[in-house]
């Protein structure tokens, strides 16, 4: 069998088959650990999803909310929702769709929400020395509701009205506190920190289909070398005489007399 090529070529793609095979056990092993380390910090946060009565996702106490949370996630921001991953049995939020629809919450809210900066008499007289107010205290900063306006001591309400933290004037008198009070340290971490669940998740499910591949191939490249194995060691009996027996032979004792 070692002595013809096709027996090589099927004992090469054997063990290239158990290569396969062994690099895709491997893989598989590490992926069910990462599994496993996401599931118990998952316990851990003790995060989890509101759904009703009827499995449908609330975000407090009603379905509008969710919706409106879900289409800035599908739309805005075009992540490919799976269905599958938003469970009412299982609210734990441990998937990468769990983990967007969560970030997604915590944005929605920060966008449509308003914040109360309060200015001081010494607030009003830094920003008259610094030119973001005219000298008589006249506001012609970002915020159009105060817009034209002598600010005095007191409080004033800035709409995030769907920005992220880029999109405030920094030096305005009355946008720039009002970013810091709406994208807080507190925000951006939980943000981060759900970032990084959704990829690793996500990056978890990549792993278990490379290891399912890496399985697929070690199969095939066994069925192939197993086949080549075969064909080189069965013995070839053909199923009809060659032509060269079919032809009269002269008997020895006639061309001896001959």
């Amino acid at each position: 069998m070692f002595k013809k090529p096709l027996g090589l070529l099927g004992v090469f793609l054997i063990v290239v088959g158990l290569g396969f095979f062994v690099g895709g056990g491997y893989a598989y092993s590490q992926v069910q650990g990462g599994y496993g380390s996401l599931q118990a910090f998952s316990e851990a946060q003790d995060v989890t999803l509101s759904y009703n009565e009827d499995g449908q996702l609330t975000d407090r106490g009603t379905t509008e909310g969710a919706e409106a949370i879900m289409q800035l996630l599908e739309d805005d921001w075009n992540f490919p929702v799976v269905e599958s991953d938003l469970d009412p049995n299982d609210p734990l939020v441990n998937t990468a769709t769990e983990y967007m629809y969560q970030m997604a919450t915590i944005n929605f809210h920060v966008l449509h929400g308003e914040q109360t900066v309060v200015l001081t008499a010494d607030d009003i007289a830094a920003g008259i020395e610094s030119g973001a107010l005219d000298a008589d205290g006249t506001y012609n900063g970002v915020v159009e509701e105060y817009q034209g306006q002598v600010l005095e001591p007191g409080a004033y309400t800035v709409p995030v009205d769907g920005r992220y933290w880029t999109g405030f004037a920094r030096t305005d008198i009355l946008d720039g506190p009002a970013r810091e009070m709406a994208w807080t340290g507190t925000a951006h971490g939980l943000v981060g920190e759900l970032g990084v669940g959704a990829a690793t998740h996500a990056t978890l499910q990549i792993g278990l289909g490379i290891s399912i591949l890496l399985v697929g191939l070690g199969f095939v490249f066994l069925v192939m070398g197993g086949a080549f194995v075969w064909h080189a060691r069965r013995k070839e009996i053909p199923d009809t005489v060659p032509e060269a027996f079919l032809k009269e032979q002269v008997p020895m004792k006639e061309m001896q007399q001959a």
